[in-house]
């Protein structure tokens, strides 16, 4: 018995150790399948969370690529316009090169030609023939009388500039210059008609005149006229006061008679004025003189006439004073100058009268005659017998005519 309890007792438990096992098979089982199921479950959520993330990187990333393009766009604009800039710059750099360029180039150009031409005037001037000189000595002198002439009204000066240019033609022996010569000549003829007024002795005699303002008395009574020494008495004091007043009274009253009604007394110091301003006005007169102003001569005359009558007394000084102005106004101070430019144009046109001399000078071709020398003869013999009488007959005509 004891050995079929025991063997049950075995049996029993090596049942229970195989439930036991199964049991704990499932259980190990149901713990892998919920593990696995757990893993499942997370690694879904893991991957959705994933999916999300990566959405939301994928779409950061591109608006970062966006902006990045964006950008990159920007970028190449400003590149494309620095380009531009750069290629209009470079432009402008390589015309304003060109300018430069040319600019040196036309200055160069004109600066050749500057040499040239003095260079070539150079050996001109080196090629001259001592006749050459004369003329342009000749030219110079006759342009020297133009000037004093027409600038100042230097006869004289311009009398012997055109002698010394026609001297000067004269010794230059070139035959082109005998036009000139002739018309030199009418200028000279027409320069010694000129009167020239004597400019120092006019102006001489205003200064004496003016001089005199001084001596002459105005028309107003003034103040402030200076007092006499009292001369000292001899006679006796028994006189009395009354002749020491008198004495004192010549020495400042002076009666004169006037026709023109005195309306006021005249201060020094315009009674100074009035002397002044004449001295003024008749320094006009000398300005206008030395400047052959005939227009100013005359009315500063007629302005100093007109201011002594009108502030001066009409007495013996007053009217000489009138007479010497009027005797002045009918100078001319401005003579009519001739024409004396023709002798200078013509000079400097020598080049023509050289050529219309040599066509003057040069023989013409021969022209055989038609008719024999003794044939010529008699003619000419016939036509001066035969003119004799006609110009005879005039001279018997004329006092028959009277």
């Amino acid at each position: 018995m004891s050995e079929q309890q025991e063997q049950y007792q075995n049996e029993t438990k090596s049942m229970r150790r195989s439930q036991s096992g199964l049991w704990f098979g499932v259980v190990i089982l149901f713990i892998v399948i919920a593990l696995a199921g757990a893993g499942f479950y997370f690694f879904t959520q893991l991957r959705d969370k994933q999916e999300g993330l990566g959405g939301e990187v994928k779409g950061e990333m591109s608006k970062q690529i966006a902006d990045y393009q964006s950008q990159l766009v920007a970028i190449q604009s400003q590149i494309a316009a620095m380009e531009a800039n750069i290629a209009g710059k470079d432009t402008h750099f390589t015309k304003t090169l060109a300018d430069f360029s040319q600019l040196h180039n036309e200055k160069l150009e004109s600066t050749r030609k500057d040499l040239n031409d003095s260079i070539v005037g150079v050996q001109r001037q080196l090629g001259k023939t001592r006749g050459d000189w004369l003329i342009a000595d000749a030219e110079y002198l006759l342009s020297v009388a133009n000037e004093r002439l027409y600038l100042i009204g230097d006869v004289n000066t311009t009398r012997e500039a055109l002698e010394a240019s026609d001297q000067r033609l004269r010794e230059s022996g070139d035959a082109a210059t005998f036009k000139v010569r002739e018309e030199i000549a009418h200028e000279l003829s027409d320069i010694q008609k000129v009167i020239v007024p004597d400019v120092v002795g006019i102006y001489a005699s205003l200064q004496s005149l003016q001089d005199h303002v001084d001596q002459l008395v105005l028309l107003l009574p003034y103040t402030g006229k200076a007092l006499s020494a009292p001369e000292q008495s001899k006679e006796p004091e028994d006189q009395g006061a009354l002749d020491s007043a008198l004495s004192h009274i010549k020495g400042v009253v002076t009666i004169r008679h006037t026709k023109h009604e005195v309306k006021e007394i005249l201060t020094p110091e315009e009674a100074e004025f009035i002397h002044e301003q004449l001295k003024v006005k008749l320094e006009m007169v000398k300005i206008a003189l030395v400047q052959h102003n005939e227009a100013l001569f005359k009315s500063s005359l007629a302005d100093a006439k007109k201011w002594v009558q009108q502030h001066f007394l009409d007495d013996a000084d007053a009217k000489k004073f009138i007479a010497d102005l009027e005797q002045f106004s009918e100078i001319k101070i401005h003579s009519q100058f001739p024409d004396i430019s023709k002798s200078l144009k013509m000079l400097r046109d020598i080049t023509k009268l050289r050529i219309e001399t040599d066509k003057a000078i040069q023989p013409e071709a021969p022209v055989e005659p038609a008719v024999k020398p003794a044939e010529l003869v008699e003619p000419a013999a016939d036509k001066i017998s035969s003119t004799k009488p006609t110009e005879a007959a005039p001279a018997v005509a004329k006092p028959e005519k009277k």
